[in-house]
């Protein structure tokens, strides 16, 4: 698997799409601190690491309002084979300020709002709405 960012959301977007109430994806620090983002953000209710050793994995509880997806759907801009970094000051509001990205910074994993209130840029990894 080349990308397996994009694998995680796209397990989300599909369990979102057919009402399950969890998903499970391969555990790395990087997807854990990622869906803990979207934990934060209130896109998913609960994230939780189970198992041990090579068997680890992420499990994660998704967030329906009122019967519909908290999650309409994903983008993912920065690919492995074409990075997208950008500025604090050319980070844009994503769907009119409906949606969010999340960016990659040295201060770790940040909402686009947070890294435009502390003035970090970094890569975009990808778009929520």
């Amino acid at each position: 698997m080349t990308d397996p960012i994009a694998d995680m959301l796209t397990r989300i977007k599909n369990a979102y799409a057919v009402k399950k109430e969890t998903v499970s994806v391969p555990y790395s620090k990087f997807k854990y601190a990622l869906a803990q983002v979207l934990g934060k953000e209130g896109f998913v209710m609960e994230v939780e690491r189970k198992g041990r050793g090579v068997k680890r994995t992420i499990a994660i509880k998704l967030n329906y309002v009122e019967g519909e997806p908290a999650v309409t759907n994903f983008k993912r801009i920065s690919k492995p084979g074409q990075r997208t970094y950008s500025g604090y000051s050319e980070i844009s509001k994503h769907r009119r300020g409906r949606g969010m990205a999340i960016l990659s910074t040295p201060q770790g994993l940040l909402t686009d709002k947070e890294a435009r209130k502390n003035k970090i840029g970094g890569e975009i990894l990808c778009e929520i709405w």
